[in-house]
């Protein structure tokens, strides 16, 4: 892909090397940290801890698998591109359009939230208004350059950055005793009291475990910010070798501190949110509005990044003749600014939904994006392997390589099957699945169709140069 501006259809490197190293590092950090890991301690107890290492640990593999295959071809299409090459032209439709509309989805869900809080501190003025006014304002942020749109999430990403490692730094120093007054249970809470560690036994675990995939769902995006910047090969290898510590420091320490302060069946937690009930078992005071500022930061965050990811997405299919041309335009500034208008749209119409439709009709949207998270962990899992072998074969030198290769590659998509399977199992998943599996089953038969079509018109454009010479 050309990183330079021509004016029309391309986009500017207008990301600086702070940008990309800031998104790296706070591109996981949403309100599935702050609000919904409440949700998943409660189901799983201290043991939750164990479900964060699992997901965890899936995302390092495929963010490396997806790092081998970015730093040898930075593309802003990512692995929607990848799945183009690697698997067939049907493939790379299909989990574009997927990928772009579960962002288009977390639009509305984002909005949503930030409409919450910010409705709690007005209460005069309407949530839809506050939703349709926090949408306007991140699109026309977006419209102005990938510049201005890096420097908004670069301090986003800071306030969310400092928040945490302040949450952390000062539960570590309550449960250590460091600040006698203010009280915690204590680490012992993890496996002498309530039921002990494990309490509701290892299905609970990998219910949870379920959950928590869905928070870190976004950190693959850094490649698809990286290929705008001037040196795309070499910010995605920086970015990808970081997430380890990303995720230990921002997830694990802090769920770790939460469960040895909070206990799993608190009946407040899952109402509250961890981080909150957490301050004010500390006896923090004004802990509601402290995270109540966090997550609103954190929500703005996530819906300007949304905005982001499914508007590079679809100019990316657009410029591979898998959307309508006209969603490729760029203005002056690189900026592809009928792909931000159009999702913004969809966002938008969606948002109007949960406010004046009946609640079946958006539930059921959100669960057609249940599984969308998966499946393109598990297409980047399957190009990787593939792109991997034609590499070696071709002799290019690969700069960034995926460990204990195929050993761990396998072992990821065997996970994903596993836990795909385990999501038909369980009711509280089974339409989730059920949803996703239809949308992509309609999105693919459209893929199928563009593909033939695109033959097709190659055939004739042949035969026509062919009669013409």
């Amino acid at each position: 892909m050309s990183n330079s501006i021509s004016g029309q259809g391309a986009l500017a490197p207008g990301f600086k090397q702070r940008h990309i190293t800031m998104l790296s590092i706070a591109g996981i950090i949403g309100a599935g940290l702050f609000i919904g890991s409440g949700h998943a301690i409660a189901v799983a107890g201290p043991a939750v801890i164990l479900a964060y290492v699992m997901a965890g640990a899936l995302v390092i593999l495929v963010m490396r698998m997806l790092g081998e295959m970015a730093v040898a071809s930075p593309d802003t299409g990512s692995f929607s591109t990848y799945a183009d090459k690697a698997i067939g032209p049907w493939a790379g439709f299909t989990i574009g359009w997927l990928y772009w509309w579960f962002w288009v989805l977390v639009i509305p869900l984002e909005a949503i939230a930030a409409a919450a809080v910010l409705n709690s501190w007005f209460p005069g003025i309407e949530t839809w208004f506050f939703a349709f006014g926090i949408t306007a304002f991140l699109t026309v942020t977006n419209l102005f350059s990938v510049a201005k749109y890096g420097e908004f999430e670069f301090w986003f990403a800071m306030l969310k950055i400092v928040a945490i490692i302040a949450f952390i730094a000062l539960g570590a120093a309550v449960l250590l005793g460091f600040v006698p007054e203010r009280s915690a249970s204590g680490i012992s809470q993890l496996i002498s009291t309530h039921g002990g560690f494990m309490p509701n036994g290892f299905g609970a675990v990998i219910g949870a475990l379920l959950t928590t995939m869905f928070s870190f769902i976004g950190t693959e995006a850094v490649t698809i910010a990286a290929a705008e910047s001037k040196d795309p090969a070499r910010n995605i290898a920086k970015a990808t070798k970081s997430v380890i510590w990303r995720i230990c420091l921002f997830y694990l320490a802090s769920i770790f501190i939460i469960v040895s302060i909070v206990a799993w069946n608190d009946p407040l937690l899952p109402v509250q949110g961890s981080y909150q009930r957490a301050l004010e078992l500390m006896n923090i005071p004004h802990a509601k509005a402290m995270v109540d500022m966090v997550v609103l930061v954190a929500v703005a965050s996530c819906l300007n990044s949304a905005i982001y990811i499914s508007s590079r997405m679809v100019f990316s299919l657009s410029k591979r003749g898998d959307a309508p041309k006209m969603l490729g335009k760029t203005s002056r500034q690189g900026v592809p600014f009928m792909a931000v208008l159009a999702s913004t749209a969809i966002g938008l119409i969606t948002t109007a939904l949960n406010f004046f439709a009946p609640t079946e009709v958006f539930n059921f949207l959100l669960a057609s994006s249940g599984a969308i998270a998966l499946l393109v962990y598990l297409v980047i899992a399957v190009c990787q392997l593939r792109m991997r072998y034609r590499l070696e074969r071709s002799r290019q030198p690969i700069k960034l390589k995926m460990w204990m290769f195929p050993v761990l590659t396998w072992l990821v998509i065997v996970f994903i099957l596993g836990a795909l399977t385990t999501m038909v199992v369980l009711p509280a998943h089974r339409g989730e699945v059920s949803a996703t599996a239809l949308l992509s089953i309609v999105i693919t038969a459209l893929g199928l169709l563009n593909q033939r079509k695109r033959s097709n018109l190659k055939g004739i454009s042949e035969r026509s140069f062919s009669s013409h010479s």
